[in-house]
């Protein structure tokens, strides 16, 4: 795949059937960082979530196991982990 496939795959994934299927990244990674936060016994949010799928990703990729999906997922994730960011910047400059 060239990068722009990776692209252009992972906003075909991120923006159209996985937030059909799993709700806004904003809301499911909120689910998952609430989960996270009450098996660990420290808080998680939103971004966290993102940034440790991320991170998971990477340590696919680094095992030798990565496929092509790898690069899409992790370009997916750094793609809602920066909206979230920049989603939550534009809340506090807006208060």
């Amino acid at each position: 795949m060239t990068r722009a496939q990776i692209l252009q795959e992972a906003e075909r994934c991120v923006c159209g059937h996985r937030e059909t299927d799993y709700g806004s990244p904003e809301d499911n990674f909120q689910i998952i960082a609430d989960l996270w936060a009450a098996y660990k016994g420290m808080p998680f949010d939103s971004k966290d979530v993102a940034m440790m799928m991320v991170l998971l990703k990477i340590a696919r990729i680094r095992s030798g196991t990565a496929t092509a999906d790898s690069f899409v997922d992790l370009a997916g994730y750094a793609a809602c982990g920066g909206e979230i960011v920049t989603k939550i910047r534009g809340k506090r400059e807006a208060s």
